[in-house]
C-alpha cells in the first residue's frame, strides 16, 4: 500500500520504505528472509503476497490461492488499513504507517522448557488464557507428547507426519476435524477398541484420539496419512488442470452438499483393490451420492443425525461384496433411505427457491452444464469475493411494486399479484445469469435481448441451454411458468437417479 503511494511519500518515509521493503525482501538474491513451512503452499503463498505488495521477488500463484489464510490475512489487513484511513480522516500511507508503528512495538517473549513434551503442556496452559485450542490442536499436541513419552516415534517425525495428513485436507479447520471423525467412523472396526463410542462426534474427538494414539500410535499415524490422502482428493482441495472424470463427479458432490457420504468413499477408495474397483466404479457411486443428497437435500429426509450410521452402516453391508456387487449394495442402502420419487417431484414443482436456493442453483446449474460443449462451456462456478457470478435469476420478478409491463402482460394488476404470488419461487420461473442486476424488473423482452457495451447478449439469449425456450418467447404467462415447471422437474428426476 505504501508502495503504490510512493509519490505522496517525504524522502524520510521512502527511506523507510526501502529498508522495509530489504527487510522482507533481500537484495542479494531476491529471496525473503522469513521463510514459512512449504506445507499447504505456505512458502508459495508468502512469495506470492509480497510480489503482489510491489517487492521484487517472483511468486507463484497455487491453486486456491484466494482461499488461504495467508492470502486472506493480505487483503484483510490491506481492507483494515483502508477503514481507518477513512474513519480517521487520513491518507492511506498515513494509516499503513501507523499500523506499521503498532507492529513495531509487538513483544515477542521467549520461553525455553527442557524437553518436547514440556513444551505442549506448557502451551496448553498458556493457551487456556487466550482462545481455547480446537480439537485438532489437542489431539496434534497429544500425539507429538505421547511420541515422545513413549519413545515410539521421534518428536520430528512425527510432526512430519502430522504436516502430510494437514497438507493433504488443505487450511479449513472444519475440513481436519471432519476428516478425523470420518476416519474413525470409516475404520472402527480396524482399530483398537475405545470405550462408549460408537461414532465419532466433535464431543468425543479428543478422548478418541487420545486412546487410539496410546494403544497404536505408529499404525494409526501412518494410516492417517494414507487417508488423507484419499479424502484430500474426495474433497476437492487442490484444483487440477486436467481432472479425470471421477475428480468432475468429486466436484458435483461437493456442490451438493454431500461431504457426510465422504466416509463412504474413503473406505471404499482405500479398499479399492480388495473390493474389485475401478475408478468407473468408484465415479457410479459418486454420482449415486450426488443425486442422493439432491433429493435429501430439497426433501430434509433422512434426517442429518441418521446420515453418520447410514454411511457406517453401508461399510458393514458390503461385506464380501466385490465389483458391480458393491455398487447394487450402495444403491439398494441410498434407495431404501431416500425419500420417493413423488415426494422429490412434489418438492421441484413447489416454491423451490424457498425451500433450498443451494439445491436449486445447483440443479439449475447441471442441467445447463450437461448441454455444454468445449466450444461453449461456461464456469458457472465461477466467484469473486466468495459470491458466485452466476446467480439465479427470477423470470417474472420477485419484488414488489411489479413493473407495468408485465402487469399488461399477465392481464391486470390483480393477475399479475396473483401469477407472481402462485409463481415466482417455482423452477419454471428460475433461471441463472452473470448478469442478475442487469436485469432486474425489466419486463421479459428486455430481459430476453439485453446486451452489454460489446454487443454480447447477456439476457435470455446468452447461449445457454436452460434459456432455449426463453429466448424465442415473447411474453412469459402463468401457464408457461407451470409447464416450464413439470418439463424441469422431469429432466431433474431423471438426471439425478437412485433406482
Amino acid at each position: 500500500m505504501l508502495k503504490s503511494n510512493i509519490a505522496e511519500l517525504d524522502d524520510d518515509t521512502r527511506t523507510d520504505l526501502t529498508n522495509l521493503g530489504r527487510q522482507l525482501v533481500r537484495k542479494s538474491d531476491k529471496q525473503p528472509r522469513v521463510t514459512p513451512q512449504r506445507q499447504g503452499h505456505n512458502l508459495a503463498d508468502f512469495r506470492k503476497v509480497l510480489e503482489t505488495a510491489g517487492l521484487p521477488i517472483e511468486g507463484e500463484w497455487k491453486p486456491y490461492f484466494p482461499s488461504r489464510k495467508i492470502s486472506k490475512c493480505y487483503h484483510y489487513f490491506r481492507s483494515a488499513i483502508i477503514k481507518l484511513a477513512e474513519t480517521e480522516g487520513l491518507s492511506e500511507p498515513e494509516a499503513a504507517l501507523r499500523v506499521h508503528e503498532a507492529a513495531l512495538q509487538a513483544v515477542i517473549v521467549k520461553i525455553e522448557v527442557a524437553n518436547h513434551a514440556d513444551a505442549f503442556v506448557l502451551f496448553e496452559s498458556l493457551n487456556n488464557r487466550g482462545v481455547p485450542l480446537s480439537p485438532v490442536d489437542l489431539i496434534k499436541n497429544h500425539l507429538l507428547a505421547e511420541s515422545e513419552k513413549r519413545n515410539v516415534m521421534k518428536v520430528d517425525e512425527a510432526f512430519k507426519h502430522w504436516n502430510d495428513v494437514l497438507a493433504s485436507l488443505g487450511d479449513s479447520y472444519s475440513t481436519h476435524e471432519r476428516f478425523l471423525r470420518h476416519y474413525y467412523n470409516a475404520f472402527k472396526s480396524e482399530l483398537p477398541d475405545v470405550p462408549n463410542a460408537t461414532v465419532a462426534t466433535k464431543s468425543r474427538l479428543i478422548r478418541i484420539y487420545e486412546t487410539l494414539l496410546e494403544r497404536d500410535l505408529e499404525r494409526v499415524v501412518d494410516s492417517l496419512v494414507g487417508a488423507s490422502k484419499i479424502y484430500g482428493r474426495i474433497n476437492c482441495v487442490v484444483e487440477l488442470d486436467q481432472p479425470t472424470s471421477l475428480d468432475l463427479a468429486f466436484q458435483r458432490l461437493m456442490r451438493a452438499q454431500g461431504a457426510p457420504s465422504y466416509v463412504l468413499i474413503m473406505w471404499l477408495m482405500s479398499k479399492q483393490t480388495g473390493l474389485e474397483l475401478s475408478e468407473k466404479h468408484v465415479e457410479k457411486v459418486v454420482d449415486l451420492l450426488t443425486s442422493f443428497f439432491v433429493r435429501r437435500n430439497l426433501t430434509g429426509y433422512p434426517p442429518t443425525y441418521a446420515l453418520a450410521k447410514l454411511f457406517m452402516t453401508t461399510i458393514d453391508a458390503v461385506g464380501d461384496a466385490r465389483g458391480d456387487e458393491v455398487l447394487s449394495v450402495v444403491r439398494e442402502r441410498l434407495s431404501s433411505a431416500s425419500a420417493s420419487d413423488d415426494e422429490f417431484r412434489s418438492r421441484l414443482v413447489g416454491r423451490i427457491y424457498q425451500e433450498n436456493t443451494d439445491v436449486t442453483r445447483f440443479v439449475l446449474a447441471t442441467l445447463a452444464e450437461d448441454s455444454m460443449t468445449r466450444e461453449t462451456k461456461v464456469d458457472l462456478w465461477r466467484q469473486e469475493k466468495n459470491h458466485f457470478v452466476w446467480t439465479i435469476e427470477h423470470i417474472l420478478p420477485q419484488g414488489e411494486n411489479l413493473p407495468q409491463a408485465w402487469q399488461e402482460m399477465l392481464g391486470s394488476p390483480e393477475a399479475a399479484a396473483q401469477a407472481q404470488e402462485e409463481h415466482r419461487h417455482r423452477l419454471g420461473n428460475l433461471t441463472i445469469t452473470a448478469y442478475n442486476s442487469n436485469l432486474g424488473n425489466k419486463s421479459f423482452v428486455e430481459k430476453r435481448d439485453r446486451q452489454d457495451s460489446k454487443g454480447r447478449f447477456i439476457g435470455y439469449r446468452n447461449g445457454l441451454s436452460l434459456n432455449t425456450e426463453l429466448s424465442s418467447r415473447d411474453s412469459w404467462p402463468a401457464d408457461d411458468i407451470e409447464r416450464r415447471t413439470s418439463a424441469l422437474a422431469d429432466k431433474v428426476i431423471e438426471r439425478f437417479p437412485l433406482a
